[in-house]
């Protein structure tokens, strides 16, 4: 898959700790389809000091393993999230679902599994270092079956937790918490695809959410999706 040449170069840092596998995402994320590797990190404890030496502007997206010796991607994530760092796409394995609710919670916008296509990587990180999110559909239907398994208490139901939203909003909110597409939503809710976009982004900038997976925990965590409902 190769990106056209008018569009950006992504400044994408990336964070593993074998160097096997590093080398594997360098020959997909390559200068011809619009990325640069701008710096690597064998640990996720070596990522601010990276980002600090980049610069607020030197990195678009991180590439973030999940399991690593030292400092983990769930741990690295929630690091540069709080610093308002780049988006974080995590690398994860098949069975890794606790740590994938937990990069989530974390803050990570999206999640692909290792032995993704090289064209499905491509277009992960495209998407969330363009401001999207990306949640690879072969696990995306069990770490939202742990999240209903074990999503908190909400706090007091929190009260006025979602007062800016209308009625609509908080459907269309309530949808995607369960895994719904935007096209999902439009079919049970019977309005349009653009519609459902429309709502997302109203979503996002009234409760100051930065993605769709931040939209889920949001959701859980205030009691707007009760445990075990499917």
């Amino acid at each position: 898959m190769t990106i056209p040449q008018t569009d950006p170069v992504l400044k994408v840092v990336l964070v593993d700790d074998q160097e096997l596998v590093r080398s594997g995402l360098r020959r997909i994320l390559r200068r011809r389809d619009g990325f640069e590797i701008v710096a690597e990190c064998a640990d996720g404890g070596e990522v601010p000091a990276t980002l600090a030496g980049l610069g607020p502007a030197g990195v678009d997206v991180i590439v973030m393993d999940l399991r690593m010796r030292r400092v983990d991607g769930i741990t690295a994530t929630r690091a540069v999230v709080d610093a308002s760092g780049p988006p974080v796409l995590v690398l994860t394995t098949f069975d890794d679902d606790e740590m994938l609710s937990g990069a989530l919670r974390a803050g990570a916008a999206g999640f692909l599994l290792k032995d993704s296509s090289a064209d499905d990587l491509i277009r992960a990180v495209r998407t969330v270092a363009q401001g999207g999110s990306w949640l690879d559909p072969a696990v995306t239907g069990r770490v939202l079956d742990r999240f209903r398994t074990f999503a908190p208490v909400p706090v007091a139901a929190a009260p006025g937790a979602v007062d800016p939203l209308t009625a609509r909003e908080l459907e269309v909110l309530r949808a995607m918490a369960l895994g719904r597409s935007n096209g999902e939503i439009a079919a049970e809710l019977v309005i349009s695809e653009l519609t459902v976009k429309s709502h997302v982004g109203r979503i996002f900038t009234k409760l100051g959410l930065r993605d769709r997976p931040a939209a889920i925990v949001y959701a859980y965590d205030h009691g707007l999706v009760a445990p075990g409902r499917a």
